[in-house]
């Protein structure tokens, strides 16, 4: 051997080393990735009996459904107004004060002549009905004729909401004759049905329904309330969450996914019922109550999808 091979092979012995290495380190990454199978976080849930009811938002307005004119009794001039717009004048009480037009030209000279003839010329027009002043036409001085309109009075009896109901839920009035209205400013009041409207609105083909609430203070008229109107209510049945629930872009098929294990979740299709409150009635398949649907983190899962239970 001379004094250049022993060089060559030290260098030699070197490249077979590291590729016995390089070789060896491989095929243990390469079994390390194929055992090592990723796993999805998850929470769950079980199957619940709840109450479920379906149900919709109309909207009411408040109305006055009656409302009462009030006409001079003469011809003549207005001598007194004694209410203004948007004021309560209950039953009988004063609104006008009228002088004939012979009264206005003749003056006193009748009961100078004839002290005897008590002659004033003078009508007063009470309200026929409770409630407030919506319009006021003439004021002190005018002249009107007999049967001349000198206000109108929205009738405070007749006040109610009126519901625009679509004629093909006519059949769920049954089911609500008693229901709450929310008013724009959150509050609520206790309502009932009263009665219904004989025609039906040409273009949207809803039917008012008149509500009567139990208000103890005035309300404004065409004041917009929230009535829910329940189409058909369920009581214990099995439910899910909504987010449980997962579908296709179609929204035509249903499905869940189901642990048949801690760690592991198979989909499972359902056909799902009325939907109420952030939870889905399960129609079919029948769970058991002991088992868990994945509720968070299962969106995008595939069939048998390894999983990992957290807490929520």
């Amino acid at each position: 051997m001379t004094q250049f091979d022993k060089p060559i092979n030290i260098f030699l012995a070197c490249i077979l080393l590291t590729a016995i290495y390089s070789c060896s380190g491989g095929q243990s990454a390469g079994e390390g990735a194929a055992t090592a199978k990723p796993q999805t976080a998850v929470t769950v849930t079980t199957v619940d009996n709840s109450s479920l009811a379906d149900s919709i938002e109309l909207n009411a307005t408040s109305s006055f459904l009656q409302k009462n004119y009030v006409s001079a009794n003469a011809i003549g001039y207005i001598q007194k107004v004694n209410v203004q717009p948007g004021h309560y004048v209950a039953k009988g009480q004063v609104m006008f004060v009228i002088k004939t037009k012979e009264a206005q030209s003749i003056g006193n000279t009748i009961n100078v002549l004839d002290t005897t003839f008590k002659f004033s010329g003078i009508n007063v027009i009470r309200a026929s009905r409770s409630g407030f002043v919506t319009q006021l036409l003439h004021q002190v001085g005018d002249y009107v004729q007999d049967g001349a309109q000198l206000a109108i009075i929205s009738n405070r009896e007749s006040f109610a909401f009126v519901l625009q109901l679509p004629y093909e839920l006519k059949g769920v009035i049954a089911n609500n004759q008693n229901m709450v209205l929310t008013l724009p400013d959150g509050e609520k009041l206790n309502g009932h049905v009263a009665s219904l409207m004989p025609s039906v609105d040409t273009l949207s083909q809803t039917q008012g329904i008149v509500i009567k609430v139990n208000n103890t203070h005035p309300i404004p008229e065409n004041l917009v309330a929230k009535a829910r109107i329940i189409k058909t209510a369920k009581s214990s049945v099995p439910s899910l969450p909504k987010s449980a629930v997962l579908s296709n872009e179609t929204q035509n098929e249903f499905w869940v996914m189901k642990l048949i294990n801690d760690t592991t979740a198979v989909r499972t299709p359902v056909k799902k019922g009325i939907e109420s409150g952030g939870r889905i009635e399960i129609l079919s398949p029948k769970f058991n109550p002991a088992d868990r649907v994945a509720v968070t983190g299962n969106y995008g899962l595939a069939d048998t999808a390894s999983v990992k239970i957290v807490k929520p």
